[in-house]
């Protein structure tokens, strides 16, 4: 367990909800024709396959080292990973962290979620908005751009990875990037990935894994190009960050590539290294469809091409609102568990109408993996909690809570309300059932 972590930790450490099967209608085997390839799509598991699958030994098992101890009923070292979908600052979110002196404290945000951040061993958050600083001017949609104090505000509720490959990255051009970049590299500590300022920081040049040193001790790795590697109790962790497109605005000439965008090419460059290092691969995707409840043609494009590369787990992000989890396999049994989309974790969307409230709410993935007996690393556990962000008026203002700490008062005085009437705590209950199933606790 990462002891950076555990120091600044709630030690009200929550009960994890143990998935032990998921009851889905089984889906076929469909074909996806799609302007850049036509190709089979992915088989989709809706019954979960088993999280490992023992196999025989080879004749080299005698060499596999002993991760039990030598005792059958002591647990194989595990690692929980946490993420959460879109950090959005509009407007209104924004002047709710405005202080007295000008300055800004967005603590509020995360006030009654960071528990569970900080209790897991990884946690990992989607911020949409470029992080360029107040001498930048702070702005809303569509053009946004947070002061430096919304990055306080991620680091002291314990988030490890900061996801940066959005639309919006480019929003501020380059200055965006190099103030955002210039404010992270404070705090060595926290992993950003999916942005560049093309200073040669990175480790290694991609082209040997040998050149890449793990800090151990820490548990924390480095950046090797476009990948973040983390380690703990000898298991290596890959994760990838990519954008579909920056809404239209062209790679800085200073820049040419300052943020990463799903490129096949470079995708499948990447996951080759990324299978060379490390045992497990993390993809997290910027994609799909605005306020879509089921994955796009392209989604599923993507997914499969993750899965068939050697990814283990692929968490989405950009619809701004959620979509359903599946498990994809390929013809040789490797497994990938797909978090098509979290949805919202921060939003105070100006637009007015049915289906706004969709946007309220979001997912905290849930993953646990851990090695098992054959020495392979896998998924051992997974969930969804789903969260509400909550808008009020007035200085910290908004908040995010998880459904099951969230109450028929509290919804009944959401700010949404003006917005979208249809707003209540059922109707984001019903929203996760509709999306998730009923196989996961919405309660």
């Amino acid at each position: 367990m990462d002891t950076r972590k555990k120091n600044t930790a709630n030690n009200n450490i929550q009960v994890r909800h143990n998935i032990t099967s998921k009851s889905c209608l089984l889906s076929a085997l469909f074909c996806l024709s799609f302007v850049f390839c036509g190709c089979r799509g992915p088989e989709k598991e809706t019954i979960p396959p088993a999280l490992y699958h023992p196999q025989a030994p080879s004749e080299d098992a005698g060499q596999t080292a002993d991760t039990s101890g030598g005792d059958p009923d002591t647990p194989a070292d595990e690692i929980s990973i946490v993420m959460v979908g879109d950090i959005l600052l509009h407007t209104p979110v924004a002047e709710s962290g405005l202080q007295e002196d000008g300055s800004y404290c967005f603590d509020s945000l995360f006030a009654n979620t960071d528990t569970a951040i900080r209790d897991a061993d990884l946690a990992l958050v989607n911020q949409e908005v470029i992080i360029g600083g107040s001498e930048l001017g702070v702005s809303g949609y569509p053009c946004f751009n947070a002061p430096y104090e919304l990055g306080d505000a991620l680091i002291a509720a314990g988030f490890d990875v900061i996801l940066h490959a959005t639309n919006h990255a480019l929003d501020k051009g380059a200055a965006g990037i190099q103030n955002c970049l210039t404010y992270w590299k404070q705090y060595p500590d926290i992993a950003v990935l999916g942005i560049c300022d093309g200073s040669g920081t990175e480790d290694g040049d991609g082209t040997d894994g040998d050149d890449f040193s793990v800090a151990t001790g820490s548990g924390w790795g480095q950046r090797y190009g476009r990948i973040f590697l983390y380690e703990q109790d000898g298991i290596r962790i890959a994760i990838l960050n990519y954008t579909y497109g920056t809404n239209g605005i062209s790679m800085p000439a200073s820049m040419p590539d300052a943020v990463n965008l799903l490129e096949e090419e470079t995708v499948r460059a990447d996951l080759a290294l990324a299978e060379k290092l490390a045992d497990f691969t993390i993809v997290c995707p910027h994609w799909g469809i605005e306020y879509q409840l089921i994955p796009s043609a392209e989604q599923e494009y993507w997914a499969d091409l993750f899965m068939k590369n050697g990814a283990d787990l692929c968490i989405g992000t950009h619809p701004h609102v959620i979509e359903p989890i599946e498990w994809l396999r390929d013809d040789e049994g490797h497994e990938m568990l797909v978090y098509y989309s979290l949805g919202n974790f921060v939003n105070w969307t100006s637009s007015s109408g049915e289906g706004i409230a969709d946007r309220m709410v979001g997912g905290m993935a849930d993953v646990t993996i851990g090695r098992t007996p054959d020495g392979d690393v896998t998924i051992t556990d997974y969930d969804i909690k789903p969260v509400v962000c909550h808008l009020s008026e007035g200085p910290d203002g908004v908040s995010v809570w998880f459904l099951s700490d969230y109450t028929e008062t509290l919804a009944a005085e959401h700010a949404i309300l003006l917005q979208d009437p249809a707003f209540s705590r059922e109707y984001c209950v019903d929203l996760c059932r509709e999306v998730w199933g009923d196989s996961f606790d919405f309660q």
